[in-house]
């Protein structure tokens, strides 16, 4: 029978009680600290019927600001000079593929930063400003943004702050796993903050902090796909600073979009994660780290992008696997940058029959390894078949340059 979860708020802090099933949705103040953006304002070129720009500063990207068209701009600003030195954008299902994008300066319409494709995480120069513009110069249709987030302190993946504070005092200071930027993967494993036992799948809507405690127990720690997740996060939902033990089932699965924020898992098992959603948008992996994995790591069924940085992998089949054999075919995409992978037989695989695509940008890789593999997606029930390694291609966008062997 699986237990009920209590969340009891006391004085200096909080203390859960996790049961097997456990629904959170604490308030998004607390889930995103460090967040500059929830502190200013927000204003822009245009809004489509029905959005604001500030949702794109309100910490829950189950809502979203869109242009009156293709292109066009939003802006986060504050009343007094702000030191911003990376931002991360956040895409809500359903709009359009955003394919040339500018950070400005607004302050002195200086170009931060600039790219090709959607943007994600984006590191700049340490620089003090009052308003920051994220400027859409080209997109395949109305593009929705969820979330305009900003940073200081330099760090290039930006680990929100937990959500056990308490909810008049102040939130308290994130855990990092390793040592230094958890957006430079160095290697170095986290150290447990405690133990919390489990039973069952924990279910997770909104923000879920871990506080980097362990939790353990599910499944067999073999390779079956049959066994419970031991998260499960609904679309939308952020999952953070949390290990996984071992044996931890399935992983975790997104249901839709979500974000895994600092988490680790100390035996990837069968897969660490699973993204199932199949509205569109874009699914992030924010630092953390896996190790002692026999086939895939990330595994991709759904649709969208599911985009990694700043993460560590050792010993592994894959870091990303796009399904070949689903009972439904997808087009899938896949962005990975400034990673560490040690001991592993392949970057990104991806089926270029469906048009699936691998983005690959600083990748340090300890031994050999594939980087880009093209298979030719099957129907379920066969086996699909490998096609060769891809560079500077359709489906492979990665160059020699872009990969580091050691």
């Amino acid at each position: 029978m699986k237990r009920s979860a209590a969340l009891r708020w006391m004085t200096g802090g909080a203390v859960a009680a996790v049961g097997a099933a456990v629904m959170l949705s604490l308030p998004q103040a607390w889930a995103a600290d460090g967040n500059l953006s929830l502190s200013g304002g927000a204003d822009g070129s245009s809004k489509a019927s029905g959005t604001s720009y500030g949702n794109v500063k309100d910490g829950d990207t189950g809502t979203y600001w869109a242009p009156g068209s293709a292109t066009g701009y939003v802006s986060v600003k504050w009343s007094s000079a702000t030191t911003v030195s990376s931002v991360v954008i956040k895409q809500a299902s359903g709009g359009g593929s955003i394919s040339a994008w500018r950070l400005l300066n607004a302050d002195s319409g200086a170009v931060l930063a600039s790219g090709s494709g959607s943007p994600s995480t984006i590191n700049v120069a340490a620089t003090s400003l009052k308003k920051v513009t994220l400027d859409i110069t080209s997109a395949s249709g109305v593009p929705r943004i969820a979330e305009f987030e900003t940073y200081s302190g330099g760090s290039s993946n930006p680990t929100t702050g937990p959500t056990t504070g308490g909810p008049t005092g102040n939130p308290t200071p994130t855990p990092t796993g390793g040592s230094g930027n958890p957006g430079t993967p160095t290697g170095a494993w986290p150290s447990s903050q405690g133990n919390v036992s489990i039973s069952g799948t924990v279910n997770v809507s909104g923000t879920f902090d871990g506080g980097m405690k362990t939790y353990c127990c599910i499944g067999d720690g073999g390779q079956s796909e049959s066994q419970d997740p031991m998260f499960t996060i609904a679309n939308g939902g952020t999952l953070q600073n949390v290990i996984l033990g071992s044996p931890a089932g399935d992983g975790v699965h997104c249901e839709g979009t979500c974000t895994l924020r600092n988490v680790w898992w100390n035996d990837i098992g069968e897969d660490a994660a699973t993204f199932k959603g199949t509205s569109g948008g874009t699914s992030y992996v924010i630092g953390g780290g896996a190790r002692s994995g026999s086939d895939k790591t990330f595994q991709h069924n759904g649709n969208g992008t599911v985009s990694i940085s700043g993460f560590y992998l050792k010993g592994s089949g894959k870091l990303y696997r796009a399904c070949g054999n689903c009972t439904s075919s997808h087009t899938r995409h896949v962005k990975i940058d400034n990673v560490l992978l040690d001991d592993i037989d392949m970057v990104a695989g991806i089926n270029s029959n469906w048009n699936d695509t691998a983005t690959i940008t600083r990748v340090t890789i300890v031994g050999s390894a594939t980087v880009c593999g093209k298979y030719k997606g099957v129907a379920k029930g066969s086996e699909p078949s490998y096609l060769g390694e891809g560079w500077n291609d359709a489906n492979c966008k990665v160059n020699r340059s872009d990969v580091t062997f050691r």
